[in-house]
């Protein structure tokens, strides 16, 4: 008997599957590494979630109950409602609802896009950087960022002049 299996519980699991997210992690990831896992969630986020449901972060995640993932579940619904601070999520004060979000998995990636389309509609700087493809949060272009065919620096051939 090797000793992984000597210290995994009988019903671990090695896939870890949240119905209500619809995503599926390791379960022989620790637990705050395994939720970061999940698009949308990072790790402070993770470590928060862990710390208000009060599971040893040590644990892996296929070695937790049922019980304890679906309170795990939860807490990534509704952060705020369940103790996460305000200011950890990832959407606060939203342009429609104007409420604090955290929005995760295909949901962050349309949010993002419709955010990018948005600033392109209202041609504000950050759009037309979009747009054009250039960088968008004031790094250098001079150098870096360049795509296809462009050449850097091309020096000129010195002409033979006689001395």
């Amino acid at each position: 008997m090797s000793s992984l299996s000597a210290i995994r519980p009988k019903n671990f699991r090695e896939k870890v599957f949240f119905r209500k997210l619809r995503s599926q992690i390791d379960g022989n990831a620790k637990i705050e590494h395994g939720l970061t896992q999940i698009t949308g969630i990072g790790r402070r986020i993770a470590q928060a979630i862990v710390k208000v449901t009060g599971i040893d972060p040590n644990l892996r995640i296929g070695a937790i109950s049922e019980k304890e993932l679906n309170q795990i579940e939860e807490i990534i619904i509704n952060p705020i409602e369940n103790g996460i601070p305000s200011w950890m999520v990832n959407r606060p004060k939203d342009l429609r609802t104007g409420e604090n979000l955290h929005i995760i998995g295909n949901k962050l990636e349309i949010t993002v896009k419709r955010d990018i389309d948005r600033m392109k509609k209202i041609k504000s700087y950050k759009g037309v950087r979009h747009h054009l493809r250039l960088k968008v949060r004031g790094q250098r272009t001079r150098s870096t960022g360049r795509h296809g065919l462009v050449v850097g620096v091309i020096r000129r051939k010195k002409s033979q002049q006689p001395k």
